[in-house]
C-alpha cells in the first residue's frame, strides 16, 4: 500500500516507518503540528522531521501552518480535552491530504507513543477515514519504543521532552506542589 504517515516529529516516526516499510508499504510522511508551543520548539521538531525524512529517504509533505491561536481557541475553555482536539485536528488533516493525494491509507506516528490514547486515535482515524473515503491503517507501534529512541539517538535527531502543546510544556516544567519548598509556600 501507499500510506501517508502523520509525522509528529522525526524520532516518533522512525519505528513506524521501519515497520511499515518492512511490511512492503511505500510511506510518505506528512508534517502538520499546529499545536506545538513555543514556536522555537515547533521549528526544532519540524527540522528534525525533515532531517529524518532526508536520512531515511522518505518523501515528506510539509504543512508549515503554525496556528497557535487557532489551537488555543479550540482548547482554552476546556484544556483537559486538548488531546482529543489535537488528535482530531491532525488526523482529519492527514485523512484529507491522503484522500486528495491518492494514497491507499493513512496512519499516525502518534501510535508509537506509549503516552497517547490509542483507542481514541484509532476511533478518530476510522471516523475521518470514513468521512474522506480512505482507510485508516491501525498498527500498535509501542513495542518499538526503545528501538525508536535508539535509532533517533543514532541519527542525531532532536528529541523533545514533552508532548508539544503549551499545557504539556507546563506539566513538564512547572514544579509540582509537594507541601514543602518554595513552590508550596508561594
Amino acid at each position: 500500500m501507499n500510506i501517508l504517515l502523520h509525522t509528529c516529529c522525526g524520532p516518533c516516526a522512525l519505528f513506524p516507518l521501519q515497520q511499515l516499510r518492512s511490511a512492503g508499504h511505500h510511506v510518505t510522511g506528512f508534517f502538520y503540528n499546529h499545536n506545538i508551543h513555543p514556536y522555537l520548539e515547533y521549528a526544532r521538531r519540524r527540522d528534525a522531521a525533515i532531517q529524518m525524512a532526508e536520512q531515511k529517504e522518505m518523501p515528506l509533505i510539509l504543512n508549515n501552518d503554525y496556528d497557535l491561536e487557532g489551537f488555543l481557541g479550540h482548547v482554552a475553555a476546556e484544556p483537559e480535552k486538548r488531546c482529543s482536539y489535537c488528535y482530531a485536528s491532525r488526523l482529519r488533516a492527514t485523512a484529507a491530504v491522503a484522500a486528495d493525494g491518492g494514497f491507499d491509507a493513512f496512519t499516525a506516528a502518534l501510535l508509537y507513543s506509549r503516552y497517547q490514547n490509542h483507542d481514541e486515535i484509532k476511533g478518530l482515524g476510522e471516523q475521518f477515514g470514513n468521512e474522506f473515503g480512505i482507510p485508516f491503517f491501525y498498527q500498535d507501534f509501542r513495542s518499538g519504543w526503545q528501538e525508536g529512541i535508539r535509532l533517533s539517538k543514532e541519527l542525531g535527531l532532536y528529541r523533545q521532552q514533552y508532548c508539544g502543546c503549551i499545557y504539556s510544556e507546563k506539566d513538564r516544567y512547572l514544579p509540582r506542589l509537594t507541601g514543602t519548598g518554595p513552590t508550596a509556600q508561594g
